[in-house]
């Protein structure tokens, strides 16, 4: 009888060698990633939104915003389950087998569950943690106006509250004969 690979925990790493169970690398990696992934469904629908997002440690939650209306908030508002992914590729590691071709890899994939936040505060909050994460060096009140009531009513902000996490990673020798970084056009 074949083996049935959906009656693990969906927060399993199928590669048991390949899984990180570090909660510090997983919030790391969750600090340092610049663009998540949001998988929602709506229907039976799958959809996936790239996005900017900010991982709040103290209160263990991702924070993301959208457009004030469109698909990401109808699906959330429809169904608040929700998977998020963050990634980065490694070097790439040719092999004599087309087969055996590979890349070395982490990430991180969180289940839980999404809401639109309607609490001002909080929702200000979410977004100047957004703005400390990929503006460090900007401060508001000397470098720019600090969001304004008007501003958040044109956005769509997010609270992912984490309920499980996984962390994968695949890393090989750092001598790899023929291992090399895939060129990053700018």
């Amino acid at each position: 009888m074949p083996k049935d690979h959906a009656a693990p925990p969906y927060n399993a790493v199928r590669r048991a060698d390949r899984a990180v169970d570090d909660q510090d690398w997983i919030v790391d990696f969750l600090r340092r990633a610049a663009i998540g992934i949001l998988a929602t469904v709506h229907d039976g629908q799958p959809f996936i939104n790239s996005n900017l997002f900010v991982y709040d440690e103290p209160s263990h939650c991702i924070y993301m915003h959208t457009a004030r209306l469109g698909r990401t908030r109808s699906n959330v508002e429809a169904a608040e389950r929700v998977c998020f992914s963050v990634t980065e590729m490694g070097r790439l590691l040719p092999a004599d087998e087309a087969l055996e071709f590979s890349v070395e890899y982490s990430g991180v994939v969180a289940f839980g569950a999404a809401t639109v936040l309607t609490d001002a505060v909080e929702a200000r909050l979410a977004l100047q943690l957004l703005l400390d994460k990929y503006f460090p060096h900007l401060l508001p009140e000397r470098d720019y106006r600090p969001i304004v009531d008007e501003e958040l009513k044109r956005t769509s902000v997010y609270r992912i509250d984490i309920e499980s996490w996984s962390g994968k990673r695949k890393q090989v020798e750092d001598d790899f004969p023929g291992a090399f970084v895939y060129p990053i056009a700018q």
